[in-house]
């Protein structure tokens, strides 16, 4: 029982990203999204990049980090959606500053809907 409820917070909070990459899509001008599928693949490529790649490269800059007092991260974050771009098709982004400021609107959105739906859900 438990793991069935573990699967479904996971697809869930998958769920949650893809409608929260459409929303930055269409809130944002350089980033496009073509469709609710390439969403979905974007959203779960993303979350495996945020897993695997982006601790890696947040801990070889690490001294940077601790220079501008954490702002790096949104270049790491930047970097991570455009890695995204390259592997996805149907999601593109514009450039550099598409992605950084897409990465922030993204980070809030996905955020906010995390914190309504799954605070009312029960899967935490």
């Amino acid at each position: 029982m438990r793991k069935g409820i573990a699967m479904r917070g996971l697809a869930l909070r998958w769920l949650l990203n893809s409608l929260a990459l459409l929303f930055t899509a269409w809130l944002m001008p350089g980033i496009q999204i073509r469709s609710f599928g390439a969403a979905l693949i974007a959203a779960l490529v993303l979350g495996v990049i945020n897993a695997i790649i982006r601790p890696i490269v947040l801990f070889f800059t690490l001294p940077l980090n601790i220079l501008t007092l954490g702002f790096f991260t949104l270049v790491v974050n930047a970097l991570m959606l455009l890695i995204v771009r390259s592997v996805v098709n149907g999601f593109t982004v514009s450039g550099f500053w598409a992605a950084f400021f897409g990465s922030i609107v993204l980070t809030i959105v996905s955020g906010l809907l995390s914190a309504v739906i799954l605070d009312h859900s029960g899967d935490k």
